[in-house]
């Protein structure tokens, strides 16, 4: 029989300790977001990388009351110039995971198609945490590189998984969450139609949650846009999914 999933806190005062000492040891994952977010990344970065100099922890220490996704890019530095990465990219821990799509995705002078090769399996892992941190890792060449990132994940929009077609909408859109804007796609947001019209039906919660979010992102800089490729959709699409994607987008203009 396949053991039941872990109920994890919901608040930061209800984490055991014992849950509290597994997860800054790297012995389970996260099962909540408050969890991910209580994480000590100085604390596990010891755990995994049990010869790592006390004194190269002074900057993330001192990170603590930062953005997540700062902490996060601080500890795949320090990963990379101490462990093997490749390793890390199965272990138990999602924030190890996720340390480990940073620090690949962050090599130095990489084509954006091998940045996105190099997160794809991150992309489409079993844990939502690590999902996020697979677009937050590439979203600087994104940014720097808009419109060829919407070349390259058209198809993901259209691959059997839900995660990666989910990951092609997030990781494009115009705001988003802990990250850079493109500044391109607040302007002209059709330029991220390759990525989103193979997305305007899709079947998954998942991925329209991520779809109408992007349009609404729009929302605030093109409302016309939003309205007509909103109207556009619901003539073309007449499906409830669609309908569900348009009124989640529309949220925002009343």
């Amino acid at each position: 029989m396949a053991e039941a999933a872990r109920r994890g806190a919901m608040r930061r005062d209800a984490i055991s300790p014992q849950t509290r000492m597994a997860l800054d040891a790297g012995h389970i994952e996260s099962a909540t977001l408050v969890e991910c977010l209580a994480v000590d990344h100085a604390a596990l970065l010891l755990a995994v990388v049990p010869g790592l100099p006390a004194r190269r922890l002074d900057p993330l220490r001192a990170s603590a009351g930062a953005g997540i996704t700062i902490r996060m890019r601080l500890s795949a530095e320090l990963l990379a110039e101490h462990a093997e990465l490749a390793p890390l990219s199965e272990h138990p821990s999602d924030t190890v995971r996720g340390w480990a799509a940073f620090a690949l995705a962050g090599i130095p002078d990489l084509p954006l198609d091998q940045r996105l090769a190099r997160i794809r399996r991150f992309a489409d892992d079993r844990h939502f945490g690590v999902r996020e941190w697979a677009w937050l890792a590439v979203r600087p060449a994104i940014v720097a590189e808009p419109d060829l990132a919407v070349a390259l994940l058209a198809s993901w929009s259209r691959d059997l998984s839900a995660h990666l077609r989910r990951f092609a909408s997030e990781a494009t859109r115009p705001r988003g969450v802990w990250a850079a804007h493109v500044a391109p796609f607040k302007r002209e947001p059709e330029r991220g139609l390759p990525v989103l019209e193979p997305l305007r039906a899709d079947p998954s919660p998942y991925v329209q949650d991520s779809v109408a979010n992007w349009i609404n992102d729009a929302a605030r800089t093109r409302p016309d846009w939003v309205r007509l490729t909103c109207e556009r959709w619901a003539t073309e699409s007449d499906v409830p999914a669609t309908r569900r994607i348009c009124r989640r987008a529309l949220r925002s203009l009343g």
